[in-house]
């Protein structure tokens, strides 16, 4: 069955004890382009959602490792623009999966990650590294300290407009003037993940969800032992956060798979220089 929805405008006003506030959506090509500022989730919600997500991983650790050892090879290119010698940060490290090819290219690598458990991995696989459990929402670095910032696959399990921009202007502080962030998010690669999107977009239109739009939380691949919350992004979406975050956007584009396996946004973005 096609879940494609022709192009159209929809106004909704959601009734809350707040003022009611008004969301505009236009849609195309199936995915929401928010046209004004998103209804914000409640800040304790999204504090829950956060910890949820650092449990979730801790829950599935092991399993996570074990099955995730190798680099996409589409997503290779993203390292040619480290130099040797660039000071690298793994942000959202998880077990270390990225840390072999940052040091073949000659990166000094520092990886940080909320997860203790994949941490733990990390650490005692590579316990000479500079690998540490921190929040990612405050980095421990000096401003100005990083040529280059990788975030893959991370931006999209932190949850409200509002975190995600902190995660930004955080990652935009520890950047050298002139620096690099990379960073991919996910979006829905095939029918089961777009229904998946749409039944909770639906549910959050109908006023039955404290998600935003665009948020989905499903089991992990049928563990039973966590689920996993993340954010759909669309390009335009990922773009307004960057230059709000004050980076200048180089590159954002889809990458994926021929077979369709994975379809994803990756953003290259520079920290301005400094006048």
């Amino acid at each position: 069955m096609s879940i494609a929805i022709p192009y159209f405008l929809a106004i909704c006003r959601l009734k809350e004890s707040k003022p009611a506030r008004s969301l505009i959506f236009a849609f195309s090509n199936s995915e929401p382009i928010c046209c004004c500022k998103f209804l914000s989730m409640e800040k304790e919600y999204a504090n829950y959602l956060l910890n949820k997500v650092k449990n979730d991983y801790n829950q599935i650790a092991e399993n996570f490792a074990s099955t995730r050892t190798q680099v996409w090879p589409e997503i290779n290119f993203l390292f040619d623009y480290i130099k040797p010698g660039d000071k690298v940060l793994d942000l959202g490290c998880g077990h270390g999966r990225y840390l072999l090819e940052i040091k073949k290219r000659g990166g000094i690598y520092f990886g940080i990650d909320g997860s203790k458990e994949l941490i733990k991995i990390a650490k005692d696989k590579y316990p000479k590294e500079n690998i540490q459990m921190a929040d990612v929402l405050t980095l421990p670095f000096k401003n100005n300290f990083f040529d280059i910032v990788y975030s893959l696959a991370v931006l999209h399990h932190i949850p409200s407009v509002a975190l995600r921009e902190q995660f930004l202007r955080e990652t935009e502080k520890v950047i050298k003037p002139g620096g690099f962030v990379i960073l991919t998010v996910w979006r829905p690669k095939n029918k089961a993940e777009k229904r998946i999107f749409w039944k909770f977009f639906l549910k959050k239109f109908f006023g039955c969800s404290q998600l935003d739009f665009g948020d989905v939380i499903e089991p992990w691949f049928g563990n039973n032992k966590g689920e996993r919350y993340y954010h759909c992004f669309t390009k335009q979406e990922l773009a307004g956060l960057a230059k709000r975050a004050g980076l200048k956007i180089d590159k954002i584009d889809t990458i994926g798979t021929s077979l369709g396996a994975r379809n994803n946004i990756y953003l290259v973005a520079q920290k301005r220089q400094q006048k």
